[in-house]
């Protein structure tokens, strides 16, 4: 049997970035954890901000 690896015909090869989930408000257990989950959110939202600017960069070259 043989299988396949190539995308299929309407896979993005270059997918646009998508922003994390935001944590739920009652998720916190307000114990001043460090980091904190609202703490490891901002560094997410971060990390996609910096894939969004290149993939937008690579999209418009």
């Amino acid at each position: 049997m043989t299988t396949s690896l190539a995308p299929a015909p309407n896979s993005d090869p270059d997918p646009k970035p998508q922003a994390p989930e935001p944590p739920d408000l009652d998720a916190c257990c307000g114990n001043g954890c460090d980091p904190c989950i609202f703490d490891l959110h901002d560094l997410a939202m971060d990390e996609y901000r910096q894939a969004l600017r290149a993939w937008q960069a690579r999209q418009s070259a």
